[in-house]
């Protein structure tokens, strides 16, 4: 199979965040011929903003780097029963963008949690909030890592082989969803 082109969204700005460590392994299970690390550091959607001075061009960057990529893989925490404010903030800016770049994108979703559920309620939403974009969003197989702290080493690798497991399977599937 040809090597592809993966975009990594997480939806958490902390650098040492377990939805970060589980795209980076995703990505490593992936293993593509590039992977590019999204940027969510951007200004709240503000349309006022975006009437005065348009796009910023960090949100550009993004839906360029999306519209560009195979496939995204995206981790969500789950902030208070949903997707975090930085993830929304992100779709919200993209929609703005002038083309589509989600459209008939392949999309993986993945989360970790501190709590035992892993992120249900997190994917739900997403899926929810990528539903207008029309991307090609992965049923699954789901990966929702609970207690997520213990569920990685010091080098940001899993330890739990049936977490690794299911990461290596929707990778597959990511694949396989390119390449239909």
């Amino acid at each position: 199979m040809a090597a592809h082109t993966l975009l990594g969204i997480c939806g958490s700005l902390r650098a040492g965040s377990c939805n970060r460590k589980l795209m980076r392994e995703a990505a490593r299970l992936f293993d593509p011929a590039a992977f590019a690390e999204a940027d969510l550091r951007l200004p709240l959607y503000d349309g006022d903003l975006e009437d005065t001075q348009g796009i910023p061009p960090a949100v550009q960057r993004l839906a360029d780097q999306i519209a560009a990529a195979d496939a995204v893989v995206i981790a969500g925490p789950e902030y208070n029963k949903s997707i975090s404010g930085v993830l929304k903030n992100a779709l919200d800016w993209v929609s703005r963008t002038e083309g589509t770049p989600w459209r008939d994108k392949p999309v993986a979703i993945l989360s970790a949690t501190g709590g035992r559920a892993g992120g249900e309620r997190t994917q739900f939403a997403l899926r929810l909030c990528l539903v207008p974009f029309r991307a090609r969003v992965l049923p699954g197989p789901e990966v929702l890592v609970g207690q997520a702290r213990e569920q990685f080493d010091a080098a940001g690798r899993l330890t739990n082989e049936r977490y690794e497991r299911a990461v290596a399977s929707l990778m597959e599937a990511l694949k396989a969803e390119i390449a239909r």
